[in-house]
């Protein structure tokens, strides 16, 4: 089970002022369980864990074994929440170097339709060629530029290459039950499909098919993925109490730092493997808050490696920072450093040490030089990386970010300012209906 350590907080907030917010907490929560707060059709990640069926899990390991027995290459088509905790968890939960072994146990994961970047779609078409791969594409609409032009090179490429028949077993809709071009593709090719719930935001949407069928197709194990997040549910339930509740201290806390002149929330780990999770954690709490001139920004590094570049920021920047550090307990591994008889490294007095003692004190050695610094540190400690933890982890950042964009006083469920770009890039585009907008774009530039 997760835990919250906020203790180097404490000289910078008070304990006080932290369990001031119990109201406003448990005010946040009960909107987010009765459904009077804003945004609020868009609430079906709440207890989505506690309700997915058995039958639902069994359908989409049914179709990751299909797509499992006749891919050598998985491509997940998506953007934004319809990869990002796809990604964070598979790449949490993998052997760093897979993709560079020969004997693999499960189709290589590769990730398209998140950029619109023509070298990065060349050399994945070019890589394809002589591949077995299957597709599957996660859009509500079908019409999301960067997917869906992706989409669209990739589903001619398997029918070129495989065959209408194989295509049509390979290719996997993710999109609306009802609506949208995805939707109207997948009925008229005979796709297999499964529905993004209309009550779920993309960026909300891991543990719908949008995450849960990648990443059983990854080889991993969704039944105690979702577990862990029905645990994590219960224990951050509108019940428990606040003091034991901890994505209710998580908002409090970090909402008392934004209070108090702490504008950048950094999310740190230790841990190569969550890079990803940060990745997602960005979208999520930056989407979710950052509305009306408000909201922490949401950054990430990867310690120790950014010790060596944002370190010298981080240490003696302007202190308008505070750190969240991801903490993972137990490895999965043990690795010794070996004594050398020479010893022109100078470091023979870490031999007989585990690498992950080295890290840890890494680790705390580095909280203590911040907390020095001024920079306020909480702690989100994990026993180990495995299905059950991350799932909760997913669970845990998703509960608190509805609380504390409530807390807030914006609506965390919404993304007003994300369409801006796409009307510039239409108009500059020319695509039909944007007459107008292109006349007066052109006369600006």
């Amino acid at each position: 089970m997760i835990k919250l350590d906020i203790e180097k907080t404490f000289g910078f907030i008070s304990k006080e002022n932290v369990f001031a917010y119990e109201a406003q907490v448990k005010a946040a929560q009960e909107a987010l369980e009765n459904g009077t707060g804003k945004g609020n059709d868009f609430l079906g990640w709440l207890h989505l864990p506690s309700s997915i069926t058995k039958e639902h899990l069994a359908d989409l390991k049914a179709t990751a074994q299909v797509l499992r027995d006749n891919c050598e290459v998985v491509i997940v088509a998506g953007i934004g929440g319809s990869y990002l905790g796809t990604r964070a968890v598979i790449e949490a939960l993998s052997n760093s170097f897979t993709w560079l072994q020969d004997k693999k146990t499960a189709p290589v994961m590769i990730y398209a339709g998140h950029n619109i970047g023509e070298d990065y779609l060349y050399e994945l078409t070019e890589f394809l060629k002589d591949k077995k791969f299957g597709v599957i594409n996660i859009s509500k609409s079908g019409t999301t530029t960067e997917t869906a032009l992706a989409f669209r090179l990739l589903k001619k490429q398997c029918e070129d290459q495989r065959g209408k028949d194989m295509a049509k077993k390979v290719i996997v809709a993710i999109t609306d039950a009802k609506k949208g071009a995805a939707r109207v593709t997948a009925n008229n090719e005979g796709y297999k499909s499964f529905i993004i719930p209309d009550n779920v935001g993309g960026r909300f949407s891991v543990l719908t098919p949008v995450g849960l069928l990648p990443i059983a197709i990854a080889g991993f194990d969704i039944e105690k993925l979702v577990a862990g997040a029905a645990n994590m549910e219960k224990a951050c339930g509108k019940d428990v109490p606040f003091a034991e509740n901890p994505a209710a201290i998580y908002a409090a806390t970090r909402n008392e730092l934004y209070k108090s002149g702490k504008k950048i929330e950094i999310l740190v780990n230790f841990n190569p493997k969550l890079h990803y999770v940060s990745e997602w954690w960005k979208q999520l709490y930056g989407e979710s808050e950052g509305k009306e001139n408000k909201g922490i920004f949401p950054a990430a590094v990867d310690f120790s490696t950014d010790l060596h570049s944002m370190g010298q920021w981080i240490q003696e920047g302007e202190r308008t920072i505070f750190e969240t550090v991801i903490s993972v307990e137990k490895t999965n591994h043990k690795l010794q450093v070996p004594s050398d008889e020479a010893n022109l490294d100078g470091l023979n007095f870490l031999a007989g040490k585990r690498v992950d003692e080295v890290n840890k004190m890494a680790e705390l050695g580095t909280q203590l030089a911040h907390v020095d610094g001024g920079v306020p540190n909480m702690r989100i400690v994990i026993p180990t990386l495995n299905e059950e933890t991350i799932g909760g982890l997913l669970y845990f950042f998703e509960i608190g970010c509805g609380i504390s964009g409530y807390v807030l006083g914006v609506n965390p469920f919404d993304q007003p300012g994300v369409e801006a770009y796409k009307k510039n890039m239409f108009a500059l585009l020319n695509k039909p209906g944007y007459e107008a907008e292109s006349k007066a774009i052109q006369a600006r530039l």
